[in-house]
């Protein structure tokens, strides 16, 4: 398994330090066959602290048990797959354990939930030892307490071939206060937390440095000057602080789902299910100065790269125009255009003043 060394210092999670200490890891290497299916089961889980009353039961027994006490439970699952969903030789293993429970947690958010557990199972082949399964669930672990969730469960296996993740969360809402997809009306406010387009870049630099490497192993990429397009991709968060926002604010989406293959993809997801259209501005797009200056080294397109570009985890959702003054001083939160009729179709106004319609062109792991 090659890794290269990145100098970009100031990951919250060291990039750099992560690949030193994966290939320190290589050095101290313990083999997992040498403990078995539940040693390793009780290796991995034996730091364990229950976070939530409606954690009743964890591991250890032949199933968890968890009493929301009348909250109605959310449920989401996520499959990550080596060589489809990430790339080992750029992505260090705490980061990658870290961004497996975010990518979960931020689907329970996009429900209006609250996460409160989660299950993990992994599959992997004997190139892992288990100093390295340490280094990914150090990051799992540390995703669990920054949002106060259980691993409660999960199971382990070998693999042929690579590393496999699934991750089940879930989480707790209060009676029918679930915000789904098809609830958009017509006039209500299409809004985006964040900024866009970031976590994509990030892996055009990652990907780009990758072959450099693997063309010259002995030159070390120094992407020093690129660290947030990268953290956005290596270690993306969860919009935990917007969820509790709109509560606080007393405002309830109409629908709402999070940003994962993209804004282009994802709002004709929000307009197909809510059977309707929409308009979007170009001018009103979230784009982080960071992430405009990278992409012109490209010599991409950030508009581009906002509309097209997937992970970046952010939540979109649509509100009830009389909600606008409620959140027009919030930084983190644009408002980047509105719901039509179904048979205005879905459409951004550029810059320019140009109408285009919109298409699906963000990520599609299905794709060949």
């Amino acid at each position: 398994m090659g890794v290269f060394t990145m100098k970009c210092s100031t990951l919250s999670t060291n990039v750099k330090n992560s690949n030193q200490a994966y290939i320190h890891i290589m050095e101290q290497r313990t083999e997992i066959s040498d403990l078995g299916e539940f040693g390793l089961i009780d290796h991995l889980t034996k730091n364990i602290e229950l976070q939530n009353a409606s954690s009743l039961l964890g591991v250890g027994d032949d199933a968890a048990v968890i009493d929301h006490f009348g909250k109605q439970t959310v449920i989401t699952t996520d499959l990550l797959v080596e060589g489809v969903h990430f790339d080992l030789a750029y992505t260090p293993l705490k980061h990658l354990g870290y961004k497996s429970v975010v990518v979960n947690l931020s689907d329970i958010y996009a429900m209006n939930a609250t996460p409160t557990q989660i299950v993990l199972s992994i599959a992997f082949s004997n190139r892992f030892s288990l100093e390295a399964l340490d280094e990914f669930y150090e990051g799992v672990y540390a995703a669990c307490r920054n949002y106060g969730v259980d691993l409660i469960g999960g199971d382990t296996s070998t693999s042929q071939k690579g590393f496999i993740i699934s991750v089940t969360a879930m989480g707790e809402v209060a009676p029918d206060k679930f915000v789904k997809r098809d609830g958009a009306k017509k006039g209500d406010l299409i809004c985006v937390s964040g900024d866009l387009g970031g976590a994509y870049v990030g892996l055009l630099f990652l990907e780009r440095e990758k072959r450099i490497f693997m063309e010259s192993p002995g030159v070390q990429p120094d992407l020093e000057n690129e660290t947030y397009v990268i953290g956005r991709l290596l270690k993306p968060e969860a919009r935990k602080e917007i969820i509790e926002f709109l509560a606080d604010a007393e405002i309830t989406p109409t629908s709402m789902m999070d940003i994962s293959d993209g804004l282009s993809s994802d709002i004709l997801h929000l307009c197909k299910n809510s059977q309707l259209g929409c308009v979007l501005y170009e001018e009103k797009l979230p784009i982080a100065e960071e992430m405009r200056n990278a992409a012109f080294k490209f010599e991409i397109d950030p508009t581009a790269c906002a509309l097209s570009g997937g992970e970046d985890y952010e939540l979109l959702f649509t509100i009830a125009q009389e909600d606008y003054d409620k959140i027009v001083l919030r930084e983190d939160i644009s408002v980047v255009g509105y719901m039509t009729e179904a048979e205005a179709g879905q459409h951004i106004i550029t810059k320019g003043g140009s109408k285009h319609a919109i298409t699906a062109q963000g990520w599609n792991h299905l794709k060949k």
